[in-house]
């Protein structure tokens, strides 16, 4: 089975001690192509050295995360446009709106979420976008700028059920994790309710690990537990959901 990590940072310090080996563990686990959504310009090194290392595996995007964000907003849009200029990405991320840190750069991180939507439709690539406390104010914006050039997941979803509809509607897929695992999480009651082809899978490693690995480090290698988890919530056999969310992913990506 191939399977596809749609959301991971991988070239954090979390795995400064076994970073080969922990994406040797994804592909012998069939986890054959990983997405990395980059964090600011303190993180752009790193992760292009693990895309150079596993060129054939690991895909690097380009954005500034919502909680990076900060009175120095200008100066890290500067620096995304300038590496996007410069060579091509899978796609813009991670981006969006976090309302569950702080709240103290309100306004710059609706700045840095609109410019950078309006970059990806210029460089007709997906976004990746977190959406933490912040959901329904996420599917406002990208609906004020959804002009039919729009794409991407929403990360690590987490709203309700209306709400997944709503992001499908604007052509959009749903990233499902780890906390579908979750007893309390009642992710499982929505992904129930959605149809298999608006699904992608991620890990968000190292974060969000799946049952039985919640609270550890999460790492690639873990995909197909999720994928387990739903496709024990679908009735689907686990090859199916393999293959459809791969699919899916290289359809967001416009992967081949």
């Amino acid at each position: 089975m191939d399977w596809i990590d749609s959301h991971a940072h991988l070239y954090g310090k979390d795995f400064s001690g076994d970073r080969k080996e922990m994406v040797e563990r994804a592909l012998a686990a069939g986890v054959t192509r990983l997405f990395l959504p980059n964090i600011d310009s303190e993180t752009i090194n790193s992760m292009l050295e693990l895309e150079a290392q596993f060129s054939d595996n690991c895909y690097a995007m380009m954005g500034v995360h919502p909680c990076h964000v900060n009175e120095n907003v200008d100066h890290e849009l500067t620096i995304v446009r300038t590496w996007l200029e410069k060579r091509p990405f899978k796609a813009i991320g991670e981006i969006g709106l976090d309302f569950y840190w702080d709240k103290t750069y309100t306004e710059q991180q609706y700045k840095a979420f609109r410019a950078q939507l309006e970059l990806a439709r210029s460089y007709d690539l997906p976004v990746s976008i977190h959406a933490r406390e912040s959901t329904r104010e996420c599917i406002d914006v990208v609906r004020s700028l959804q002009d039919g050039r729009l794409s991407g997941v929403f990360h690590c979803f987490s709203g309700t059920l209306e709400q997944a509809r709503e992001v499908i509607d604007l052509g959009f897929y749903l990233g499902i994790g780890g906390v579908v695992t979750f007893k309390k999480s009642g992710l499982d009651q929505v992904v129930e309710q959605i149809d298999m082809q608006h699904i992608v899978l991620e890990t968000d490693a190292p974060y969000l690990a799946p049952v039985p690995y919640r609270g550890k480090r999460n790492e690639s290698s873990y995909i197909p537990l999720i994928g387990e988890k739903i496709a024990d919530i679908k009735n689907l056999k686990i090859a199916d959901v393999a293959a459809i969310t791969t699919s899916n992913a290289l359809k967001l990506f416009k992967t081949h």
